[in-house]
């Protein structure tokens, strides 16, 4: 359940990665809609007039990830500003917010990956539906190698249990 995107062997291990969370699950349609807008974003995305090399993924229909290999040129504060303009324009587009920072995703026994926000994640581990062993998404990734080891980590180790 790892993003194809960090199977990416032409992307550097080191490769910077940011992960936004929708605020609601998109639609087939409009996953498809964001990633054909993600793939002509990464093809125009520069930083300092040098092109960078990016890669986008809508993951689960939750998830935006981005990642850029600086290994050829490095994202810059203008560049990345860039992408935030960019993704805030695709939420408005479709109608959601994918800088929602308090919807935590988790793997269900059956093997699925699953969303609530803070209250409704808070009420799920209360009643021990969502336990210490429990694989939660760590989107605080910030490379492709982190992306590709620390994706799922366990709750009891995890940045959501001191949230909870």
């Amino acid at each position: 359940m790892t993003p194809s995107i960090a199977q990416n062997t032409a992307f550097s291990p080191d490769s910077r990665v940011w992960v936004y969370t929708a605020s609601r699950p998109l639609t087939a349609e409009e996953s498809a809609f964001a990633q054909k807008k993600l793939d002509a974003f990464c093809q125009q995305w520069t930083a300092h007039n040098h092109a960078l090399k990016a890669k986008a993924e809508v993951f689960e229909n939750q998830l935006i990830i981005l990642m850029v290999d600086e290994t050829q040129a490095g994202a810059s504060g203008c560049s990345i500003d860039k992408s935030v303009h960019f993704l805030e324009q695709l939420g408005e587009a479709i109608g959601a917010d994918f800088f929602e920072r308090m919807r935590f995703g988790w793997v269900n026994p059956h093997g699925e990956i699953q969303f609530a926000h803070r209250p409704e994640f808070k009420a799920l581990v209360q009643e021990g539906k969502i336990a210490a062993d429990t694989l939660v998404a760590n989107t605080l990734v910030q490379t492709k190698s982190q992306l590709l080891d620390k994706w799922l980590i366990p709750f009891e180790k995890s940045w959501h249990k001191r949230l909870v």
